[in-house]
């Protein structure tokens, strides 16, 4: 196909796992609110809504697709994605999804789409206009064009590179963390079942889920993900799904060695 475009200017992220959003479902500032984190210049406390985007051999693997996409992919100079997996269907992690519309235009195909089948059902109802047959002749770049990959429990492949679902409990939700190498993404959790646990021994980087100090019914609290760290033992932990009641550089003073709050444009390298 052609598309008559080139591949835009981007920078490459080969190799590295790049935070594009690391805050709540609110995302900090939060609206209305007038407190140090939500009014500090830092901008280590300006997060937007979780997602990370991974550098594989065979092209840039996005992780979630929040409300702030758009922006946080030209802060991020990351001009293309090459598929995307989805933790869960909550608004928060999903409500970009428009966003992704351009892609076909510079790969030529449909967007890859890697998620379990209740996902899917979620992103037909939400973004039915993408799939209505009066639109299907549609350009690329005028409504998303996805190609749907399911996926459970079990390893799959995707830009050449072996990704492992592990299995979370999100309140009532179900939810999937990932394991590519020996780096795991496990946002939005309240527990991490057995099954899932087993599968996150050994890693160089665990980044997890953890809200606030205050227990939360679908979310680990800063308590509850350091008992985490001390059962999996990973040799760094970068805690994600952050909420305005953690000032960044005060809670990093509080935590263990090995364990610190992520934030938005952080990359790590892949291992």
């Amino acid at each position: 196909m052609t598309t008559g475009l080139k591949i835009p200017l981007h920078e490459s992220i080969s190799g590295q796992l790049v935070f594009l959003g690391t805050g709540t479902s609110h995302g900090v500032p939060m609206i209305g609110c007038g407190c140090p984190t939500c009014t500090s210049v830092n901008p280590k406390n300006h997060r937007t809504r979780c997602a990370v985007a991974i550098g594989l051999p065979g092209g840039n693997l996005l992780v979630d697709t929040p409300p702030e996409l758009r922006i946080q992919l030209l802060r991020e100079r990351i001009g293309v994605i090459h598929a995307v997996v989805y933790t869960h269907g909550h608004a928060d992690h999903l409500f970009g999804l428009d966003d992704l519309r351009i892609f076909p235009r510079y790969l030529g195909h449909e967007v890859p789409i890697y998620c379990e089948p209740e996902v899917e059902r979620i992103i037909r109802s939400a973004f039915a206009y993408a799939f209505d047959p009066a639109v299907q002749g549609f350009p690329a770049g005028g409504v998303p064009k996805l190609a749907f990959r399911p996926i459970d429990d079990a390893p799959f492949e995707v830009l050449g590179a072996r990704v492992v679902p592990v299995r979370m409990v999100h309140g009532w939700a179900r939810a999937l963390g990932f394991r590519v190498g020996n780096v795991a993404y496990c946002t939005d959790t309240k527990e991490i079942t057995l099954s899932g646990a087993a599968l996150l021994e050994g890693l160089d980087v665990l980044i997890l889920d953890g809200l606030r100090h205050e227990p939360h019914s679908t979310h680990l609290s800063i308590r509850e993900a350091l008992e985490v760290v001390a059962r999996l033992k990973p040799r760094k932990t970068y805690l994600t799904h952050v909420s305005h009641r953690l000032e960044h550089e005060a809670t990093n003073r509080l935590l263990p060695p090995g364990v610190e709050l992520a934030y938005d444009g952080l990359r790590i390298p892949l291992t």
